[in-house]
Protein backbone atom coordinates (compact mmCIF):
# COMPACT_ATOMS: atom_id res chain seq x y z
CA UNK A 1 0.00 0.00 0.00
CA UNK A 2 1.15 3.46 -0.49
CA UNK A 3 0.76 7.09 0.47
CA UNK A 4 0.02 9.76 -1.51
CA UNK A 5 4.19 9.73 -2.44
CA UNK A 6 4.97 6.51 -3.41
CA UNK A 7 6.55 5.37 0.23
CA UNK A 8 4.95 2.26 1.49
CA UNK A 9 2.72 3.16 4.51
CA UNK A 10 2.48 -0.05 7.39
CA UNK A 11 -0.59 -1.24 7.40
CA UNK A 12 -2.05 -3.12 10.96
CA UNK A 13 -4.33 -5.99 10.28
CA UNK A 14 -7.89 -4.95 12.02
CA UNK A 15 -8.48 -8.74 12.62
CA UNK A 16 -6.45 -8.30 15.61
CA UNK A 17 -7.61 -4.68 16.41
CA UNK A 18 -11.26 -5.25 18.37
CA UNK A 19 -13.35 -2.38 17.84
CA UNK A 20 -11.12 -0.71 15.85
CA UNK A 21 -13.68 0.79 13.31
CA UNK A 22 -13.30 0.44 9.74
CA UNK A 23 -15.31 0.35 6.52
CA UNK A 24 -17.56 -2.22 7.69
CA UNK A 25 -20.53 -1.84 10.04
CA UNK A 26 -21.05 -4.81 12.57
CA UNK A 27 -24.59 -5.40 14.08
CA UNK A 28 -25.08 -7.38 16.92
CA UNK A 29 -27.86 -8.62 17.85
CA UNK A 30 -27.84 -11.29 20.38
CA UNK A 31 -31.44 -11.11 21.70
CA UNK A 32 -32.60 -13.13 18.17
CA UNK A 33 -30.67 -15.79 18.94
CA UNK A 34 -33.71 -17.18 21.25
CA UNK A 35 -35.88 -16.77 18.47
CA UNK A 36 -33.38 -18.07 15.92
CA UNK A 37 -32.76 -21.51 18.16
CA UNK A 38 -36.48 -21.85 18.86
CA UNK A 39 -37.51 -22.16 15.30
CA UNK A 40 -40.80 -21.47 13.75
CA UNK A 41 -42.85 -21.76 17.25
CA UNK A 42 -40.75 -20.07 19.81
CA UNK A 43 -42.09 -19.59 23.10
CA UNK A 44 -45.40 -21.81 22.44
CA UNK A 45 -46.03 -23.59 26.00
CA UNK A 46 -48.18 -20.97 27.00
CA UNK A 47 -49.93 -18.03 25.33
CA UNK A 48 -46.96 -14.76 25.65
CA UNK A 49 -49.80 -12.05 25.97
CA UNK A 50 -51.92 -14.11 28.40
CA UNK A 51 -48.57 -14.38 30.76
CA UNK A 52 -46.91 -11.23 30.38
CA UNK A 53 -49.62 -9.25 32.25
CA UNK A 54 -48.78 -11.53 34.81
CA UNK A 55 -45.13 -10.31 35.20
CA UNK A 56 -43.27 -7.19 36.53
CA UNK A 57 -43.39 -4.69 33.82
CA UNK A 58 -39.92 -4.69 32.64
CA UNK A 59 -39.77 -8.61 32.27
CA UNK A 60 -43.38 -8.62 30.37
CA UNK A 61 -41.89 -5.74 28.17
CA UNK A 62 -45.13 -4.20 29.47
CA UNK A 63 -45.34 -0.58 28.53
CA UNK A 64 -48.84 0.92 29.79
CA UNK A 65 -51.67 -1.09 31.33
CA UNK A 66 -55.43 -0.36 30.69
CA UNK A 67 -58.61 -1.45 32.12
CA UNK A 68 -59.19 -4.37 29.32
CA UNK A 69 -55.94 -4.09 26.84
CA UNK A 70 -52.38 -3.61 27.90
CA UNK A 71 -49.27 -2.31 25.81
CA UNK A 72 -45.60 -3.77 25.23
CA UNK A 73 -43.28 -4.32 23.34
CA UNK A 74 -42.68 -7.09 20.47
CA UNK A 75 -40.38 -9.59 21.49
CA UNK A 76 -39.19 -9.79 18.08
CA UNK A 77 -39.63 -6.48 16.54
CA UNK A 78 -39.37 -5.44 13.07
CA UNK A 79 -37.91 -2.20 14.57
CA UNK A 80 -36.96 -0.07 17.28
CA UNK A 81 -40.16 0.71 19.58
CA UNK A 82 -42.39 -2.02 17.84
CA UNK A 83 -45.62 -1.99 20.18
CA UNK A 84 -48.33 -4.48 20.52
CA UNK A 85 -51.64 -3.63 21.53
CA UNK A 86 -53.33 -6.48 23.25
CA UNK A 87 -56.75 -6.99 25.30
CA UNK A 88 -56.15 -9.28 28.23
CA UNK A 89 -59.00 -11.76 27.31
CA UNK A 90 -57.49 -14.56 25.11
CA UNK A 91 -59.93 -13.84 22.06
CA UNK A 92 -58.39 -14.32 18.44
CA UNK A 93 -59.83 -11.91 16.43
CA UNK A 94 -60.97 -8.62 16.19
CA UNK A 95 -64.78 -9.27 15.44
CA UNK A 96 -64.93 -11.03 19.02
CA UNK A 97 -63.68 -8.17 21.10
CA UNK A 98 -66.15 -6.04 23.04
CA UNK A 99 -67.04 -2.67 22.57
CA UNK A 100 -65.12 -1.49 25.35
CA UNK A 101 -61.82 -3.53 24.21
CA UNK A 102 -62.35 -2.01 21.14
CA UNK A 103 -62.65 1.43 22.32
CA UNK A 104 -59.35 0.99 24.67
CA UNK A 105 -57.22 -0.62 21.94
CA UNK A 106 -57.98 2.16 19.58
CA UNK A 107 -57.05 4.72 22.45
CA UNK A 108 -54.31 2.89 23.67
CA UNK A 109 -53.10 3.08 19.52
CA UNK A 110 -53.64 6.39 19.62
CA UNK A 111 -51.10 6.97 23.05
CA UNK A 112 -48.35 4.82 21.52
CA UNK A 113 -48.80 6.43 18.05
CA UNK A 114 -48.07 9.59 19.62
CA UNK A 115 -45.48 8.35 22.29
CA UNK A 116 -43.27 6.70 19.94
CA UNK A 117 -43.54 10.23 17.82
CA UNK A 118 -42.28 12.11 20.73
CA UNK A 119 -39.71 9.22 22.05
CA UNK A 120 -38.34 8.04 18.86
CA UNK A 121 -38.80 11.09 16.90
CA UNK A 122 -40.47 8.38 13.46
CA UNK A 123 -41.45 9.78 10.69
CA UNK A 124 -44.57 7.36 10.16
CA UNK A 125 -46.79 4.30 11.81
CA UNK A 126 -47.37 0.91 10.30
CA UNK A 127 -50.50 -0.44 11.86
CA UNK A 128 -51.91 -4.26 11.53
CA UNK A 129 -53.78 -6.52 12.53
CA UNK A 130 -52.78 -10.28 11.40
CA UNK A 131 -55.62 -12.37 12.34
CA UNK A 132 -54.88 -16.10 12.01
CA UNK A 133 -51.98 -17.68 11.03
CA UNK A 134 -53.15 -17.90 7.08
CA UNK A 135 -52.73 -14.19 7.70
CA UNK A 136 -49.60 -14.31 8.96
CA UNK A 137 -50.48 -13.82 12.49
CA UNK A 138 -47.60 -15.05 14.93
CA UNK A 139 -49.95 -16.06 17.81
CA UNK A 140 -53.15 -16.48 16.31
CA UNK A 141 -54.92 -17.44 19.17
CA UNK A 142 -54.68 -14.17 20.77
CA UNK A 143 -55.53 -10.81 19.61
CA UNK A 144 -52.81 -7.84 19.17
CA UNK A 145 -52.52 -4.81 17.15
CA UNK A 146 -49.19 -3.95 15.74
CA UNK A 147 -47.83 -0.55 16.15
CA UNK A 148 -44.17 -0.32 14.03
CA UNK A 149 -42.32 3.69 13.99
CA UNK A 150 -40.99 3.97 10.69
CA UNK A 151 -38.22 6.56 9.73
CA UNK A 152 -37.57 8.04 6.14
CA UNK A 153 -34.35 6.71 6.37
CA UNK A 154 -34.91 2.74 8.03
CA UNK A 155 -34.98 1.20 5.10
CA UNK A 156 -31.91 -1.36 4.27
CA UNK A 157 -30.88 -4.05 2.20
CA UNK A 158 -31.11 -6.93 5.29
CA UNK A 159 -34.88 -7.35 5.17
CA UNK A 160 -34.87 -8.10 1.46
CA UNK A 161 -31.66 -10.04 0.81
CA UNK A 162 -31.03 -11.74 4.77
CA UNK A 163 -34.52 -11.70 6.16
CA UNK A 164 -33.05 -10.01 8.85
CA UNK A 165 -33.14 -6.33 10.94
CA UNK A 166 -30.99 -4.32 12.23
CA UNK A 167 -32.02 -3.07 15.44
CA UNK A 168 -30.12 0.03 17.14
CA UNK A 169 -31.22 -0.45 20.80
CA UNK A 170 -32.23 -2.96 23.13
CA UNK A 171 -35.39 -3.84 24.03
CA UNK A 172 -35.18 -3.38 28.11
CA UNK A 173 -33.76 0.87 26.80
CA UNK A 174 -36.79 1.25 24.33
CA UNK A 175 -39.28 -0.24 27.14
CA UNK A 176 -37.65 2.41 29.69
CA UNK A 177 -37.92 5.25 27.05
CA UNK A 178 -41.64 4.72 25.85
CA UNK A 179 -42.60 3.84 29.37
CA UNK A 180 -41.06 6.90 30.82
CA UNK A 181 -42.61 8.59 28.25
CA UNK A 182 -46.25 7.18 28.52
CA UNK A 183 -49.20 9.74 29.96
CA UNK A 184 -50.51 9.22 33.36
CA UNK A 185 -53.81 10.00 34.37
Amino acid sequence: MTGSSDTPRPVEDAAHLAGVPDEFQRLWTPHRMAYIQAGPEPLRDECPFCAAPGKSDADGLVVARGRTAYVLLNLFPYNSGHLLVCPYRHIPTYDLATAEEVAEIGALTQTAMRVLREVSRCDGFNLGMNQGAVAGAGVDGHLHQHVVPRWATDANFFPIIAKTKALPQLLGEVREAVAGAWPTD
